[in-house]
């Protein structure tokens, strides 16, 4: 396959080099393939372009110290590590750059269904119904997977065993969080008026 091929025709370990550009060419490797990547990029990826026994982690973090002051930066994101550019030039990107489908557009019902779909999932329509007090409407989930923001889950083990929904990577990705885990406390968001009682 080609991809095996290209693999094995890269120089991983660099031998040739004196330590210190080696360790600069690694890191140079792995800015590549961030940039070009659409997702993040795990470990176990970003090793293959770089000498055995090097420190991805190691790597990536001066890559990110290296990348100090310049307007992207290096994220980590469910396991891996992605690009991005930094919140201080989303309105200069916003002015200048065909940006299309990057921009979520979703309304405040949107993100709330998004949201109650982060905090309870996997969770069915009904459930969302019981948090709304009102029926989700099908258009609206399909505008959330459309923008790969949801998927499908487990089917629930109810009767009929509706389809369940659970939120992506790429609401990782959007939303600028590493797991799920960084959502925001839920009680605190509770104490604050952002959302409703869990139940409620």
């Amino acid at each position: 396959m080609a991809g095996e091929r290209s693999e094995s025709d890269l120089d991983r370990e660099l031998v040739d080099l004196p330590p210190e550009l080696r360790w600069r060419e690694w890191m140079r490797r792995i800015e590549a393939v961030l940039f070009a990547s659409a997702s993040p990029v795990p470990r176990e990826d970003l090793a293959r372009v770089v000498g055995q026994g090097a420190s991805v982690e190691l790597l990536v973090e001066d890559l990110a110290a290296d990348l100090e002051g310049r307007a992207f930066a290096v994220a980590a994101v469910t396991g891996g590590w992605i690009l991005r550019t930094r919140p201080a030039y989303a309105p200069a990107i916003r002015a200048a750059a065909d940006v299309g489908q990057q921009v979520l557009d979703l309304n405040e019902f949107d993100i709330a269904v998004l949201a109650a779909i982060a905090y309870h999932q996997p969770i069915t329509r009904d459930g969302l119904k019981d948090i709304f007090g009102k029926e989700i409407a099908r258009d609206l989930i399909g505008r959330l997977n459309a923008r790969k923001l949801i998927a499908t889950g487990p089917r629930s083990p109810r009767r009929g065993a509706p389809y369940t929904f659970v939120t992506t990577e790429q609401f990782l990705v959007a939303f600028d969080l590493e797991s799920l885990s960084d959502l925001p406390d839920r009680e605190r968001l509770e104490d604050d008026g952002l959302t409703a009682p869990a139940g409620g």
